[in-house]
């Protein structure tokens, strides 16, 4: 039986990494991956991600999925949200612009947010309908705490624990992230249509 190849579109090594580590080997794609500068639409999370997908599958003429995160600041209405990528690439270097995400805050009690992924699927076929995928994971803001190689997670520390995301544990973050909970949502799919075939 031949394993179907899926493509991931991204140019970040870190994020496939985490999705190959969270799909394991029992997904039923072989995964790979291809960076292609896509727009930057602007948007709700969903539509974007539709868009995205959409140009994504006119690239790659086949099975493609693509991932969109934000995140959410409740006292800002939600902001930066899918533009959390922007805010980090402008507020360089890292160290100063994870300080700035933190005190973006300081004039709020609430340092309420949350983590949303959002993975879109495309079979290839323009006809079909771009399947979407969402996670999320509540927390707060909080001033940076450990390894800063991976965007904002040394400021965002999720409920229940006293670790940022950047101080757990692979293993650890891999099982209660935004991230995870879109992943959860793919392998189920997936799962579910090959056993229907």
């Amino acid at each position: 039986m031949t394993t179907k190849t899926l493509v991931f579109v991204t140019g970040n090594a870190k994020k496939l990494e985490e999705v190959t580590q969270i799909l394991g080997k029992s997904f039923p794609f072989q995964l790979t991956s291809t960076k292609i500068d896509l727009p930057e639409y602007q948007g709700e999370p969903g539509d974007i991600c539709v868009a995205k997908c959409r140009e994504a599958a006119k690239h790659i003429k086949g099975p493609v999925i693509i991932e969109d995160t934000c995140l959410c600041f409740n006292a800002l209405g939600g902001m930066p949200g899918p533009y959390i990528k922007w805010f980090l690439d402008k507020l360089k270097p890292e160290g100063k612009c994870l300080v700035c995400l933190h005190k973006l805050l300081a004039g709020f009690e609430d340092k309420s947010a949350y983590a949303l992924c959002t993975f879109a699927y495309s079979s290839g076929d323009p006809d079909d309908k771009i399947l979407l995928f969402e996670g999320r994971t509540d927390g707060k803001i909080v001033q940076p705490r450990g390894s800063t190689d991976f965007g904002w997670d040394p400021c965002f520390q999720p409920d229940s624990f006293k670790e940022t995301f950047a101080e757990m544990k692979k293993e650890t973050k891999n099982s209660i992230s935004h991230r995870y909970r879109a992943l959860e949502k793919v392998r189920q799919h997936f799962s579910q249509s090959n056993k229907q075939r």
